[in-house]
């Protein structure tokens, strides 16, 4: 029987963490191959892992986490075994397409069994999988062909055709989703056999559901919360976590009605950690976007981590991705660790994030979280 936390503890529980990982975008950086071959070709990732690694570990340091050895990340892994065809565009990450005209058609679809390990290119990025253990013995070997949270998996198979079901055809949208949902659960049970984990993990399981943020706050009871509940009963009995970009004010109340002990908005404009704080209990990280690099000074930087601690973040985190691995990236990617660092400190040797907002400039102070990013 699932237990929700107790928020009135649960911050304090947490404490505060970070981390600075590097991609596999940033192994294709550093080593010039083509995005389009380290999808299609198992020897081109071994070489990336074998080459990229340690160009990035030498470039930036061992503060730097490196990407464990994984097939190539695919998050339509369910969808493709449904039937929807991946295209791989040159220069460009995979695609999917939309394989239901009707919720009718897809409800029929859902229906029928699936064979997961034969269906799509499965059988293909298994193969991938051998040939990735063959060649790193010694590691565990990921498998990245995915599945995504159920409103999310509702716009890959329907496309925009499923806001309107919810309000065209909402007792239909319901039967889809129930049944999808199932397919997401059959999928992931797919997944832990071939990685040899229990198909109902005990400590935990992580949600991506970004297209949720999608759904009128007023409709979530009804058409995202059950569905939700659903998925992670299918996945765990143990903790809920949730990965789910852009969600609005008005939206964040719903992380503590499904029971999230870890929330991550990731690139959420809409939000910012003082918004958070204010509406919802539910730890949470903060990130900093490649993006916003190049603009940003390492001053601009170090304020951004002790204001997202200062504003209540329980984690403050940044990936190293493409267009990163240089010089001047280097330095700024260091200034982030320095401050993370220095919060760290601060806040493991009983700081008040009152206290860690008052390592922010004078400057960070006009600039976050109503001039950010400028």
């Amino acid at each position: 029987m699932f237990l929700k936390p107790d928020y009135d503890r649960l911050r304090d529980e947490a404490g505060f963490t970070w981390f600075v990982r590097s991609t596999y975008l940033a192994l294709l950086e550093v080593t010039g191959i083509e995005i389009r071959e380290f999808y299609l070709n198992p020897q081109a990732g071994i070489e990336l892992y074998r080459k990229g690694r340690p160009m990035i570990r030498e470039m930036f340091g061992p503060d730097v986490g490196l990407p464990g050895v994984s097939t190539p990340p695919i998050s339509y892994g369910h969808p493709n075994g449904l039937g929807s065809k991946l295209t791989f565009p040159e220069g460009g990450e995979v695609a999917h397409e939309h394989i239901y005209s009707s919720l009718r058609e897809g409800i029929e679809a859902l229906k029928k069994p699936v064979h997961f390990e034969k269906a799509g290119m499965a059988p293909f990025y298994l193969d991938y999988r051998e040939k990735l253990l063959q060649a790193f013995p010694e590691e565990p070997v990921g498998f990245w062909y995915d599945s995504e949270g159920p409103i999310t998996t509702a716009y890959e198979l329907r496309g925009d055709g499923f806001f309107y079901d919810l309000m065209d055809e909402p007792e239909l949208a319901k039967t889809f989703l129930k049944l999808m949902t199932d397919s997401i659960i059959e999928f992931n049970h797919f997944r832990c056999k071939v990685m040899d984990i229990p198909p109902i993990n005990p400590n935990g399981a992580n949600m991506c559901d970004d297209i949720s943020s999608m759904v009128p706050p007023r409709l979530f009871p009804e058409f995202v919360l059950p569905y939700w509940d659903q998925y992670y009963r299918g996945m765990t009995t143990g903790k809920r976590s949730a990965h789910i970009e852009d969600l609005r004010p008005d939206q964040l109340k719903y992380l503590e009605d499904i029971g999230l002990v870890r929330y991550d908005p990731s690139i959420s404009p809409k939000i910012n950690p003082k918004i958070i704080f204010q509406r919802s209990r539910v730890p949470f990280a903060w990130r900093l976007g490649s993006f916003h690099y190049p603009a940003m000074s390492c001053r601009d930087i170090e304020d951004f981590v002790f204001q997202t601690v200062a504003d209540g973040a329980s984690t403050v985190f940044t990936y190293v991705s493409s267009t990163m691995c240089n010089e001047v990236t280097v330095k700024k990617v260091h200034a982030f660790i320095q401050a993370a660092k220095e919060a760290k400190r601060m806040f493991d040797e009983g700081a008040s994030r009152e206290e860690i907002g008052s390592c922010v400039s004078s400057e960070g102070r006009k600039k976050f979280w109503d001039h950010w990013p400028e």
